[in-house]
């Protein structure tokens, strides 16, 4: 009687979830708990056409204020980048806003709105994929639910995901977007970027995803540049969503120290 119970919960939760329209499956993603606080490692690998490897190093910090949060991001190595910093403020009733220090010009630079499409460092994610940590911008895009697919074994939402307007388009750098979104975790295991012309940018492919503090987290990202044939590895390590973020982090001061 209770596998026979079990199976009957189950199929529910499946058919509710089927169920689903595509605005509920976003917020989903936009609800996802990803912890009041984290502190974490960041490596990037990033790989020319020509096969060779830069690599950086990162310490990364992030809190929640309510429904606004604050994350702040410092280089640590290669020894040419090494106190770069890049400060961000997810706003949500007024427009979000984002600063750079680099050591060498010795000033923290805003990054205004109009350039969040642009590369991040020269990575292959824009400055609006590193604020935005897989959440999915209800103010840019249109949705539509294509239907369900299997990523890696797992059951995901296909969305398509389209930019309201030209100006937005421009700024981001994308028409659209095809996103696999994990009917468990709501992570996407998969986004396909279409740059302004509807021709195919880069591919996002989200790996080893565990629960740490019962919270999804991703350790590995791939984005491949079809453009260009550039491709960013993205390696996350000593993920901690327990210890202290001090709330002096988030400032422009602590940016130009370096913590």
């Amino acid at each position: 009687m209770q596998y026979i119970i079990k199976n009957m919960l189950l199929l529910v939760l499946s058919t509710s979830l089927w169920s689903m329209d595509v605005l509920e499956i976003v917020d989903h993603v936009n609800a996802r708990d990803d912890g009041l606080q984290v502190t974490r490692n960041l490596k990037m690998q990033l790989t020319n056409k020509h096969g060779q490897i830069r690599v950086q190093a990162t310490a990364f910090y992030r809190k929640y204020y309510g429904k606004n949060k604050k994350s702040i991001m410092f280089y640590e190595k290669p020894k040419r980048l090494k106190g770069t910093g890049f400060l961000t403020f997810d706003n949500f009733t007024k427009e979000d806003e984002q600063w750079l220090y680099l050591p060498a010009l010795r000033k923290v630079r805003r990054v205004s709105s109009s350039d969040r499409g642009d590369w991040f460092l020269g990575t292959d994610f824009s400055y609006e994929d590193i604020k935005k940590e897989g959440k999915i911008s209800k103010e840019d895009y249109d949705f539509k639910l294509l239907g369900e697919e299997k990523i890696d074994g797992h059951n995901v939402y296909k969305i398509e995901s389209t930019v309201k307007n030209e100006q937005i388009a421009d700024e981001l750098g994308y028409s659209k977007l095809i996103s696999y979104i994990d009917k468990g975790s709501f992570v996407a295991r998969k986004v396909i970027f279409y740059d302004e012309r509807k021709e195919l940018l880069k591919t996002l492919h989200s790996t080893e995803i565990t629960l740490i503090e019962n919270i999804w987290s991703v350790h590995h990202m791939h984005m491949q540049n079809h453009q260009n044939q550039h491709t960013s590895d993205f390696y996350f390590s000593n993920i901690d969503y327990k210890s202290k973020v001090s709330d002096n982090l988030f400032t422009k001061m602590s940016l130009k120290r370096g913590r």
